[in-house]
């Protein structure tokens, strides 16, 4: 065998082992590559289920807050308690002791009840929330006087819980609230159809209060849409405004990076130091009411901006630079191209991120305690000056309550809270889907 027959046979020898080699590398990538794919989607499987996991614990837990018990009464409004004088006056029909009311028809329908301790037991079968919505019927019309009325008012919130399951009859008297002797007049209620379930509108129509079945979140939650309203109509301008100079306008230098800097750090500063410049500016300098509107909207659109202005310098890099030379090649002016030609076409994602932002600031609550926005508010706020607090406070509140109704209403809340927060998110989506071009 000659050298050139033996460097013929080296070389398919050589090529073959590159080959095996080859081959063995790729398999070996394509068995990472694999794994990788199969750890993304095993955690994107376990983040689902942790999602599940919490949607479903805090609705287990909140969708009985829908629901009251409701306890019907057959109320005697009697003109010797209410109107002595028989004047119909408003004024003092508005003095009536319509405690006093509810308390004498418990009275009549449980006549053995005599002893003191027994009655004030039995008396606290019913929402003290009772007394005034008698008030109310009575001053809406007070014809009624005289009458004899069959009203549901809320029943005590301990009934409440028994009737929905969350007290166990079967533990000991000294473990539970509700003596066995409620336990007996209870049942009787229910067997003569004096107790049911109806739908607790009071949720969602009422401010809210120390009693959990005459709590509600009207006032919290219009405390919330004031305040987003203000934040809106104070972000989106400025942010939009800032991106645009940032973008189109703003000369490349020192400044502008310093800038630059500062909003995408800002982006990522505690919320909570927010709420503290917020405290120091707005209320101690300037002297703005605490617990307001106004002062929670300045704050959150302090907060929001910068998400805002990212967001739209975003929107506005993704416009074709064609557009812009067209727009000043038929003659339009810088001004006029921005204005025409490439806001309305960056307009969606800008649109997209301001949703996010506001949705962002519906959630927050570190900076809203700062303000003074925790107060135990029960009016609706009507004003942006009025005393007011936000759905994630009211949550914070009723979370800290040692009454086992309130557990239900804050994860009811919770539940209204995501509802508005999936919307508004929702919203986005469709916003970009619907109106953003792919160049």
């Amino acid at each position: 065998m000659n050298k050139h027959e033996t460097t013929n046979k080296t070389i398919p020898t050589a090529r073959s082992k590159t080959k095996d080699i080859v081959r063995q590398s790729l398999k070996k990538r394509y068995n990472r590559e694999r794994r990788f794919k199969w750890h993304g989607q095993a955690a994107i499987a376990v983040a689902l289920l942790l999602l599940l996991i919490l949607f479903f614990s805090i609705s287990g837990k909140g969708y009985t807050a829908f629901q009251q018990t409701m306890m019907s009464l057959d109320v005697y409004l009697d003109p010797e308690i209410l109107d002595p004088e028989g004047s119909r006056d408003p004024a003092v029909l508005a003095r009536g002791d319509y405690g006093g009311i509810v308390k004498a028809t418990m009275r009549r329908m449980f006549p053995e009840v005599t002893g003191r301790q027994d009655k004030r037991a039995l008396y606290a079968l019913v929402s003290s929330g009772a007394s005034f919505m008698l008030h109310d019927k009575v001053m809406e019309n007070p014809a009624l006087v005289g009458q004899r009325v069959s009203v549901w008012v809320p029943a005590d919130d301990e009934v409440d819980m028994l009737m929905k399951g969350h007290v166990s009859r079967d533990v000991s008297e000294a473990d539970r609230r509700l003596s066995d002797q409620q336990l007996v007049w209870i049942d009787q209620l229910v067997t003569e159809g004096r107790i049911q379930k109806q739908f607790n509108t009071a949720f969602f129509t009422a401010g809210d209060s120390r009693d959990p079945e005459l709590s509600g979140i009207r006032g919290a939650l219009t405390g919330s849409l004031i305040t987003l309203v203000i934040t809106l109509m104070l972000s989106f301008p400025v942010g939009v405004a800032t991106a645009v100079y940032l973008e189109e306008f703003a000369p490349r230098n020192r400044w502008t990076d310093v800038i630059e800097v500062n909003i995408n750090n800002l982006a990522a500063v505690p919320s909570i130091v927010f709420g503290l410049l917020g405290l120091a500016v707005f209320i101690n300098f300037l002297g703005f009411p605490r617990s307001a509107p106004l002062v929670g909207g300045l704050v959150l659109t302090l907060m929001t901006l910068p998400t805002i202005i990212i967001a739209s310098r975003a929107a506005l890099k993704s416009v074709p630079p064609s557009i812009r030379e067209a727009a000043l090649g038929v003659g339009a002016s810088p001004m006029q191209t921005i204005l025409f030609h490439v806001l309305p076409l960056a307009m969606p994602g800008m649109l997209t991120g301001t949703i996010i932002g506001m949705a962002q600031a519906l959630g927050e609550t570190a900076p809203l305690l700062m303000i003074g926005m925790v107060a135990f508010i029960v009016d609706v706020p009507s004003g942006i000056y009025d005393p007011s607090t936000a759905l994630p406070v009211q949550i914070f509140l009723w979370a800290d309550s040692p009454e086992r109704a309130f557990v239900e209403r804050t994860s009811a809340a919770i539940m209204v809270l995501l509802a508005f927060l999936i919307s508004m998110n929702a919203v986005s989506v469709f916003l970009r889907k619907r109106f953003e071009r792919r160049w």
